[in-house]
């Protein structure tokens, strides 16, 4: 008898599983191979307040891509979008999508009333129960939830799900969201990308916590929005620890509860302490609801340190934040990890580069990201999911339409609402380079207002309107940095993006950075020269925070720390994690063999006019062209060090050195380029480098290059093409200690 059950459980689950498996895609992260239909997200998936009873809904929904459903052809994984891998589907959209599935209600779940849950749902949702609409949706990255007791009915019954994700073709809050997908925009998440679920209530019951702490006091404050209530409920709140508990006396539940914590210890990156919260509501002498919560106590605001400077202080104390952008993108899910392991993955990972910091980039996460944030201990700055038009960083703020303003201003609330009680997140960033931006002094102040337990970093990025508690610059690579005010910190709130693409991980062959590493020993260097420079502006001119683009490649930009797939680590854990936390101890020591034109003027031999093929070539008679001081550019360009003006496109530059006697086993070009420039060494290509940095940075120069130098005379011939903006070239060599 057993064996027969056990046959007729395997052929389900087996019949189960042929209903799905992952659409062909381009890579996909190791956790992928934890999903299954019947074993997808099953974590609940509200950290901050739990119930004991409740139903998942993960898993296979019969799914129809359509303006009208009609049939259902085929069957979809929830929570993974349209457009992911691991839905099953792995196709992009244009209009609605249709979801459905059924379910049965417990039957010790009668006589309660039972909300349906969707954790984020892209955009637009209509929700019917047994052919019966119980709500609408606009918002892709918030909450929400509807009460179906009166639609449901004995047995089975039937939810079907409309949703519809516009992208780029609508104003909406979108993040980075495309429906032609390329540089730093990436493909959409359509539909149930979050959590769905069922959960029974009492009649009376607790709808949300709004918890604040009081770290001067050692105190923590929790008000109850409830649902059918009146003034007669009442309510208590208890803390409970390892070591100790503590309670408040029953009290009206329209009132804000406050209790004193017995040892109020405080929450930071270094100790993410966190005390375990139980919240009751009372109807007379019963207990009528209880939620299960937690919550941190923890400080973040601007002071002064012991000069003067406006710094961000955490805990009365200032505290220095480096951290990633992240961006939250999986290549097999998407917006959408495949397990909760993968979204602690990342956290922990961060952490052991010794970042204290993330910025969440124009994308709102999970609940449970946010635990384990909170649990592991790593600050964050959450970024609006941006939208409608965009400004340059001399345009005025756009004008939106009342519709587009009204959709974002509650899209930005209900965010504030659904992470309000995370200690983790220490900073609101409204907009983000002008993406949307409108209305930004009244936005800033709107949220200032609205949360004044947090900062806020009104505009990232150039469009900057003197307003918000910090003057946020992007530089890239970097660094750079504004000055502080006495009213604003200065942050760096994006720079670096050292690309390095790596075989057999990478979404697609085409791939980019903002600027380029050889190799992962090439890209750790490069990575610690940029973070002596951050720490160097932090004494001078006073910078509070930076922000390194990024965690993980993704799709086509390959300037992640880690493959998309988070496979591989690029760069070296240890000397990473030091660099960060500011000790350059393990750095390589530098010796300077030729010198650039940084510290003293180098003459150079240079023209304007293309000259002949052969102008490459260290016997090539250059005595007719121009004598002049490197650097060779235009005043103002960043990190340039102009001694002879250059206004013309391209530039053509020769100079013989001495290569001093002794062996050199790690030469490399130390150069400054805006832009592109070709680098010879006795006529032998050494280097090519793209695009513009805004400093002196190392390069690798080319094994073939490296054979034609010899003790004595050597020529080093440069030739620079510039297109818009700043203007700027410099070269000289250097030995890298290993």
């Amino acid at each position: 008898m057993l064996r027969t059950i056990f046959l007729a459980l395997f052929a389900c689950a087996s019949a189960i599983a042929d209903d799905w498996k992952p659409a062909p895609g381009p890579l996909s992260a190791r956790w992928a191979k934890d999903v299954a239909p019947d074993k997808v997200h099953p974590e609940y998936p509200r950290p901050q307040m739990v119930r004991e009873q409740w139903m998942n809904l993960n898993g296979l929904w019969d799914f129809n891509p359509a303006e009208k459903p009609g049939n259902w052809p085929q069957k979809i994984l929830v929570p993974f979008p349209v457009e992911s891998s691991l839905s099953g589907y792995g196709k992009m959209v244009d209009g609605p999508v249709w979801y459905r599935r059924t379910f049965a209600i417990p039957d010790k779940w009668k006589g309660q009333r039972v909300l349906l849950h969707f954790g984020a749902v892209n955009w637009e949702s209509a929700v019917s129960i047994n052919g019966r609409q119980v709500g609408l949706h606009k918002g892709g990255y918030d909450a929400f939830s509807f009460d179906i007791t009166e639609s449901l009915k004995d047995g089975e019954n039937e939810i079907v799900v409309r949703a519809n994700n516009p992208a780029d073709k609508s104003t909406q809050p979108r993040g980075k969201q495309v429906k032609k997908p390329g540089g730093i925009f990436y493909t959409p998440s359509t539909g149930i990308w979050q959590t769905v679920w069922l959960e029974p209530v009492p009649q009376k019951y607790i709808e949300s916590l709004t918890v604040t702490t009081d770290v001067g006091e050692g105190t923590v404050s929790v008000t109850i929005h409830g649902q059918g209530i009146t003034n007669a409920e009442t309510a208590r709140i208890e803390v409970i620890t390892k070591e100790w508990r503590a309670k408040t006396s029953i009290t009206s539940i329209q009132k804000t509860m406050s209790l004193r914590l017995i040892r109020p210890r405080l929450w930071s990156p270094e100790s993410p302490t966190v005390f375990d919260l139980r919240v009751q509501m009372h109807d007379g002498d019963e207990v009528v609801d209880e939620v299960q919560s937690y919550f941190g106590l923890r400080k973040i605001e601007l002071g002064k340190d012991e000069k003067g400077t406006t710094r961000l202080f955490l805990n009365g104390k200032p505290y220095f934040q480096v951290g990633p952008l992240d961006q939250g993108f999986w290549p097999d899910g998407l917006y959408t990890a495949p397990t909760d392991e993968a979204l602690k993955y990342d956290i922990e990972i961060t952490k052991k580069l010794g970042f204290n910091m993330i910025r969440k980039h124009v994308k709102v996460e999970p609940q449970r990201w946010y635990y384990w944030c909170d649990k592991l201990g790593i600050l964050v700055w959450q970024d609006m999911p941006s939208g409608d038009k965009s400004i340059g960083d001399r345009d005025p703020d756009i004008t939106r339409t009342p519709e587009s303003a009204k959709q974002y201003e509650a899209e930005l609330k209900a965010m504030i609402d659904g992470l309000h009680n995370h200690p983790s997140i220490v900073i609101w960033a409204p907009f983000n380079e002008g993406w949307g931006q409108y209305d930004t002094k009244r936005i800033a102040e709107w949220t200032k207002k609205y949360d004044p337990t947090r900062l806020v970093n009104s505009a990232s990025g150039w469009a900057d309107r003197g307003v918000g508690d910090v003057h946020d610059w992007h530089v890239y690579p970097g660094p750079g940095s504004p000055n502080p005010t006495p009213t604003r910190a200065a942050v760096l709130g994006e720079f670096g993006g050292l690309g390095l693409p790596t075989n057999n991980h990478m979404w697609s062959d085409k791939h980019w950075g903002y600027a380029g590493a050889r190799d992962s020993a090439d890209l750790t260097r490069k990575y610690e020269r940029l973070l002596q420079r951050v720490y160097e502006l932090k004494e001078k001119p006073g910078l509070s925070a930076a922000v390194y683009t990024q965690t993980t490649d993704v799709e086509t930009e390959a300037n992640g720390l880690l493959t998309y797939d988070r496979a591989v680590i690029k760069v070296d854990v240890e000397r990473v994690a030091a660099a960060n936390r500011g000790d350059f101890s393990r750095v390589p020591k530098i010796k300077v063999v030729v010198p650039t034109s940084q510290e003293k003027g180098i003459e150079w031999r240079y023209r304007f006019d293309k000259p002949p093929e052969a102008w490459i070539r260290p016997d090539f008679a250059d005595l007719r062209w121009t004598k002049g001081e490197g650097g060779f550019g235009a005043k103002g360009t960043p990190g340039a060090v102009a001694r002879t003006e250059w206004k013309t496109a391209d530039i053509w530059l020769r100079r013989e050195f001495e290569l001093p006697e002794g062996k050199f086993d790690n030469l490399h070009l130390l150069m400054h380029h805006d832009e592109h420039a070709e680098v010879y060494l006795n006529g032998v290509l050494a280097a090519k480098a793209t695009g513009y940095i805004t400093s002196y940075e190392i390069e690798s120069i080319s094994p073939e290059a490296l054979k034609t130098l010899k003790p004595g005379k050597n020529v080093i011939a440069i030739h620079c093409h510039q297109t818009t903006g700043g203007q700027y070239i410099d070269a000289g060599l250097i030995e890298v200690g290993k």
